[in-house]
């Protein structure tokens, strides 16, 4: 039987059983559930030693072991929209963001800061014997607990060591940031960690890891999984290590500090810098939220990242917050904007979709051409482009514009998947959160049925009639590929077909209002040459008669 099967019908077979044999694995086979966490402490302690032990390039003392799995915060810092810790090491051990939009995949409020991972305010010293000793010694803090309440709020942390003091002063404000200042009584050479990056959302096509600005605008981002080895920096504005929504930036360094990544076990990125005896510089730990950032400091907007596209993106980014700003609505600005960006793309793909038509048209033509030349390859060619030179239609016609769209279209789409702003954001009825997917899957299956539709009205000029089916097969391919995309995202896409819709709507007429008047002038002037032909001949009647 699969003798007699072609590549393509194997092909197909090959992927249907591997989806039947991963479903039923799944399901024969479960996931073990997870093991109990005090069960399984002393494993967590080990494996948290280990990541420490890399991430750092140090050994890390027992103590500070400890620290990173037990309750040990000496400071809480608590406004309305969020709850942040100090533990022993004077490190921020915990940040809780206290919004009904913030919440992780689990639906609890998200935490910003891993459990098991380097911290910022972490602080490392290149003396063996001193760090040993630093890693077992306790902060002290000035206050135990700081209520912010619109008025900055300082809290002092001191570490007594044998021959050395430590003081890290910290002032905390309402919006998320904070100054630091930290300074040793004597000059030892200490590095500061960023901490790692924030670990709440993981959806696909988005970037985490690490990043550094410098002065010169350049952004140099690390992705999680591709650090390698040492790095240095100079000259850097700020430095973040980031998820989709979130990210642990410092900023307000010196020129000269040197910024060092490196990469843990799990070839992740760790950043840190090498510190002054008296080190000043500002921090932030909170979501991407542009004019949150910009009210702080304009410099942290770079900290949203989108990618090759940014050059694109953040000025589409911009319009859609001033947009934003009129419908008050990010569903309707998510629409305006798609609207705009079609008015402006209007006549690239007028043109496009005028190619197809043209090539449509001649089609049939092209097709008995390359009947009639199918064992010459060479003049089939030469046929079938002096056929299109002839009805001025370009093969490439429809192709360019298109591509030419796709940065656009690109662009667009990583705004709308990085943009916190859609956190909670409502648009109509059963849409409550644009940057979660749709749970009754209405906007999917409307995607889905538009781009049907758009396929339905498109003129198609497949030779391959696999090729044909397989295009046919892509609105329900991309209906499930986009179940479980955020709803701003899908919104765009489905209007940017009904967009896609109405102009090819536009460019039928059109084409048959154009095909309906060279028929009709065709006609005519068949007409008029029958009659010119039939006055003639009656004319030579007459001149016999």
């Amino acid at each position: 039987m699969l003798e007699n099967m072609s590549a393509n019908q194997r092909l197909m077979l090959a992927v249907a059983l591997s989806v039947i044999f991963f479903v039923g694995y799944t399901a024969i086979f479960p996931p073990a559930p997870p093991v109990d966490a005090e069960v399984n402490q002393q494993e967590v302690v080990v494996n948290t030693q280990e990541r420490l032990e890399s991430a750092s390039g140090h050994t890390i003392s027992d103590q500070d072991k400890i620290a990173a799995t037990a309750s040990s915060d000496i400071v809480t810092v608590t406004n309305k929209n969020f709850i942040l810790k100090i533990d022993t090491l004077g490190r921020i051990s915990s940040k809780e963001l206290l919004q009904e939009k913030a919440r992780d995949e689990n639906e609890n409020h998200a935490q910003l800061i891993p459990a098991f991972a380097t911290k910022p305010l972490f602080l490392r010293f290149l003396d063996e014997d001193l760090n040993k000793e630093a890693t077992s010694v306790a902060y002290v803090a000035s206050v135990k607990e700081i209520a912010l309440d619109g008025t900055p709020q300082k809290v002092t942390l001191t570490q007594n060591l044998s021959n050395l003091t430590v003081t890290k002063e910290l002032t905390f404000y309402e919006d998320g940031h904070y100054d630091a200042v930290v300074s040793l009584s004597k000059d030892k050479r200490y590095f500061i960690y960023l901490g790692q990056r924030p670990e709440i959302t993981e959806q696909m096509m988005t970037v985490s890891g690490a990043m550094v600005y410098t002065d010169d605008e350049l952004v140099t981002i690390i992705e999680d999984g591709e650090a390698e080895g040492r790095k240095s920096f100079s000259g850097v504005e700020l430095i973040s290590a980031f998820d989709q929504y979130s990210a642990s930036i410092m900023y307000g360094f010196s020129k000269d500090t040197q910024i060092i990544i490196e990469r843990d076990r799990d070839d992740n990125p760790v950043v840190y810098f090498d510190a002054l005896q008296t080190m000043r510089f500002n921090g932030y730990i909170g979501q991407k939220e542009f004019k949150v950032l910009e009210s702080i400091n304009p410099v942290l907007t770079n900290a949203i990242e989108y990618g090759w596209f940014t050059f694109a993106a953040k000025p589409l980014f911009t319009f859609l917050s001033w947009l934003h700003g009129i419908f008050g609505n990010w569903g309707w600005a998510i629409i305006a904007l798609t609207f705009s960006i079609r008015i402006v793309l209007y006549p690239l793909t007028y043109k496009g979709m005028m190619s197809m038509q043209k090539i449509k048209k001649i089609s049939p033509q092209i097709k008995e051409l390359q009947a009639k030349y199918k064992g010459d390859p060479q003049r089939m060619n030469a046929a079938v482009m002096d056929m299109y030179k002839k009805h001025n239609a370009n093969p490439l016609g429809g192709c360019l514009p298109m591509l030419m769209q796709i940065p656009v279209f690109f662009a667009i789409y990583r705004v709308l998947l990085n943009a916190v702003e859609l956190q909670g954001a409502e648009w109509i009825l059963w849409v409550d959160d644009l940057s979660r997917m749709d749970n009754f899957f209405v906007l999917p299956l409307l995607m889905g049925a538009s781009m049907y539709y758009q396929q339905k009205l498109t003129p198609s000029n497949f030779t391959d009639p696999m090729q044909e089916k397989v295009f046919k097969f892509l609105p329900v391919i991309f209906t499930f590929f986009f179940i479980t995309f955020p709803s701003g995202l899908v919104l765009y896409w489905f209007v940017n077909n009904l967009f896609s819709i109405g102009q090819q709507f536009i460019v039928n007429a059109q084409f048959k209002n154009a095909n309906d008047a060279e028929t009709a002038l065709a006609h005519a002037k068949k007409s008029e040459k029958d009659e010119d032909k039939k006055l003639i001949k009656n004319a030579k009647k007459d001149g016999e008669k």
